[in-house]
């Protein structure tokens, strides 16, 4: 890649995505007008310029982060890895005060050592930096670009990250509880249900809330990335103009007038007080009611409701008896609910068996590095 670097350009995009919910992100993405599309496992790519960036950056809901691919080359010695990193026109990317961290990973490659290759690649940027600015030392104390080298099969693959803290990072959620549903999972499971704002979800194990905080926003169309910074809203090829124009026509689409009906409960007192405070950060709470109870005394009529919902797994062996049995009692409270469409998230494997029937379909999916299962019980379409 030899041409320069600037907010005119269209460049190489790179949309990450958690394991199993390419097809989501793949609809976000057509639906933001994106076309050309290439998916593969835990990535999209794409086109788009500066502006398509911060579009992305704010609106995309299950990505996890979105990436500027700035070259692809063969390296099959770190002699040529170094020349070819050297030759690209980082002057144009990276101001003389830039903090430029360089991070990497590599799958069957000549080059194995991944230390190696982020240190001859940080090398050749700064060699590369001190001919294009003629000092000698850098004080890194700027606006912040990650870089990424990946050897992959022996290509060398750079790319910098346009988002800074990951996606999930919303903003709203100053207090999590314990084992918190990442927010870019939870979107994911409401985009993959039969849900929508005309109809009840209720989360019977809300936790922190984000499950129906995530919903309400889907339901209002707020983007999820209208509270927070990105890393490249401070650089010069995107900038804090367009993410300012970009978050004013995010903010005049979303729906004030809708009428919401989320429900969400808990039986810790203080996760009902987390997920309240969580809301209100994001101006919800009127459309969220979060309540104190157990979820076999919660009274349910038979009204085409969408049940969403990260239950309890039990990593201790002494959980175990009390999670089969929550799960046999959550199968039960739904039983006579027949209209109701379930939705589970959970990373207990025989949750089919004390649910008491089998999921009309089953996605294997991860939150962080944990391996969990997304069960969905379709009920009949609202008459």
């Amino acid at each position: 890649m030899t041409k320069k670097f600037d907010n005119n350009n269209v460049y190489n995009l790179i949309a990450t995505v958690n394991f199993g919910l390419e097809a989501v992100v793949k609809r976000e993405l057509i639906k933001l007008g994106f076309e050309d599309l290439k998916v593969s496992d835990r990535k999209i790519e794409f086109s788009g310029t500066a502006e398509d960036i911060a579009r992305c950056n704010i609106w995309l809901r299950s990505a996890e982060r979105v990436y500027i691919k700035l070259a692809e080359f063969e390296a099959l010695t770190f002699e040529e890895l170094f020349d070819k990193t050297k030759a690209l026109p980082w002057a144009d990317l990276l101001p003389v005060d830039a903090e430029f961290p360089v991070q990497g990973r590599t799958h069957k490659s000549k080059l194995f050592s991944i230390s190696d290759s982020q240190s001859i690649v940080k090398k050749a940027i700064v060699e590369k930096l001190k001919e294009s600015y003629d000092v000698e030392w850098f004080s890194e104390k700027g606006p912040r670009y990650k870089l990424e080298i990946q050897m992959l099969n022996d290509m060398a693959i750079i790319t910098l990250d346009t988002s800074g803290d990951g996606l999930h990072k919303r903003g709203y959620r100053n207090r999590a509880g314990d084992a918190p549903l990442k927010e870019t999972i939870a979107a994911a499971m409401i985009q993959l249900s039969y849900w929508n704002p005309d109809r009840i979800l209720y989360d019977p194990f809300c936790g922190s809330g984000t499950i129906p905080i995530e919903a309400a926003m889907i339901g209002r169309n707020i983007a999820p990335g209208l509270d927070r910074d990105f890393d490249s809203a401070h650089w010069s090829i995107v900038g804090e103009e367009v993410y300012k124009s970009v978050k004013q026509d995010a903010m005049s689409v979303i729906d004030n007038d809708i009428r919401l009906e989320i429900l969400g409960s808990d039986i810790d007192k203080r996760s009902i007080l987390r997920a309240r405070d969580n809301a209100a950060n994001i101006g919800l709470s009127d459309d969220i009611q979060f309540f104190m109870k157990d979820m076999r005394d919660v009274d349910l009529t038979n009204d085409y409701g969408v049940v969403i919902t990260n239950p309890p797994y039990g990593e201790r062996m002494g959980e175990i008896e009390e999670i089969k049995k929550l799960y046999r009692d959550l199968g039960a409270k739904f039983k006579e609910l027949d209209t109701w469409s379930i939705y589970v998230i959970t990373a207990f494997d025989q949750f089919e068996k004390y649910y008491g029937k089998r999921a009309d379909r089953k996605r294997k999916l991860y939150n962080a590095k944990l391996k969990v299962d997304y069960y969905q019980f379709y009920g009949p379409r609202p008459e």
